[in-house]
């Protein structure tokens, strides 16, 4: 079997599928890209067992069909020193080696069957479906992805949870600290369901977005989703269980509401939470008229801190603690000029949402209170 390829073409869409190769596999096999030529296709594949992406270039003189499997640290190693220049490659069908001819030398690798490695699996015909805008799909993952858990107790919040509404479709993320709701609203009909995409798959999601245009195309059943983008496709085990009633924790109608300028708030707290205790990272934000006043102090080192930032607000003071970490996260991961922080009492969790929402969407982040001591 022989075949002609970009160098960078090669190397470049082999990197983007690397990503989700697990340094330590159960699988010996697993360390190793999938290629299988195809009518003067290159069909390339990268898996973990769980979640499994492919991508595709043509090639030139291509003569037989085939697939073998080949180690992904060396193949990458060796392409990422190759400038730009055709690639011959020569695969050996009965030993399985592989001679890469380029400009001035070659390379010379064993490779593996390819029956040895798994299928992937797919979705099953009678799954649900839907597409989104790419754009759309990565503006929601990376509002959501930061407020995912680690936790190993309760599986279903280490993803982003996909609520699809008749008219709607909302992206939540939540760790019981902090809660993300990112609800779009694109004009399509769709068949009420729901999903929970695990946190690697949405993170590869993540990095092959910003290059893709058009819809990506979504199937799902109750084990597996695939995602098919221009270029790749990407199939993933979900997460099993039941995702906690994400509404029932927002509070509604909170009397306390400041419009603060996002940038100044942030960089008030990151100034500000130097000097807050290791342990807790607890700020403390006082509400008086037209003014936040934020302050942290650290009694083991007797150092402390406060500043005030200009806000609209016209309500009674309060005062309120916060993880300044946590808060400074959702801070970043807003757009726009201004803030809204909606506060019913210092027990219950602040509620902050952008001023002016963009265009068909409704962004909602939230974050529990800590026990102020006075």
């Amino acid at each position: 079997m022989k075949f002609t390829v970009s160098s960078t073409a090669l190397f470049s869409h082999l990197q983007a599928i690397s990503r989700v190769i697990n340094s330590k596999n159960s699988l010996p096999i697993l360390d190793c890209f999938l290629l299988e030529l195809r009518d003067g296709t290159l069909f390339m594949t990268a898996s973990d067992n769980e979640t499994t992406l492919s991508t595709s270039i043509e090639v030139n003189e291509a003569d037989s069909d085939g697939r073998f499997a080949v180690s992904s640290k060396t193949l990458l190693e060796a392409l990422k020193e190759i400038s730009e220049q055709p690639l011959h490659f020569s695969i050996n069908s009965d030993n399985l080696e592989i001679t890469v001819q380029y400009m001035n030398g070659k390379y010379s690798l064993m490779g593996q069957r390819a029956d040895d490695y798994p299928a992937t699996k797919m979705p099953s015909e009678s799954a649900d479906g839907l597409s989104m805008e790419a754009g759309t799909l990565l503006k929601s993952i990376n509002r959501c992805i930061f407020a995912t858990a680690d936790d190993e107790l309760r599986p279903v919040m280490n993803g982003i949870y996909f609520d699809i509404a008749a008219d709607s479709i909302t992206l939540v993320a939540s760790d019981g600290h902090k809660l993300v709701r990112n609800q779009h609203f694109d004009g399509r009909p769709h068949e009420k369901s729901a999903f929970i995409l695990p946190k690697k798959p949405a993170t590869l999601l993540k990095n092959l977005l910003p290059k893709e245009e058009g819809d990506i195309q979504i199937s799902f059943d109750s084990r597996n989703a695939s995602f098919i983008t221009e270029n790749y496709l990407m199939v993933c085990r979900l997460i099993e269980g039941r995702y906690p009633n994400y509404n029932s924790v927002i509070p509604q109608n909170n009397p306390h509401q400041a419009t603060i300028d996002r940038i100044s708030l942030i960089s008030a707290l990151r100034r500000v939470s130097v000097f807050s205790s290791q342990a807790s990272s607890l700020i403390k934000l006082r509400l008086m008229e037209n003014t936040i006043n934020i302050s942290a102090q650290d009694i083991d080192f007797s150092t402390s801190a406060e500043e005030t930032v200009i806000c609209q607000y016209d309500g009674t003071p309060m005062s309120i603690g916060f993880k300044s970490n946590f808060l400074i996260d959702i801070l970043n991961n807003m757009t726009g000029t201004n803030v809204i922080i909606e506060l019913a009492d210092p027990s219950r969790a602040g509620v902050i949402v952008p001023e002016e929402q963009d265009e068909n969407e409704d962004l909602l982040m939230l974050l529990m209170p800590m026990m102020l001591n006075d």
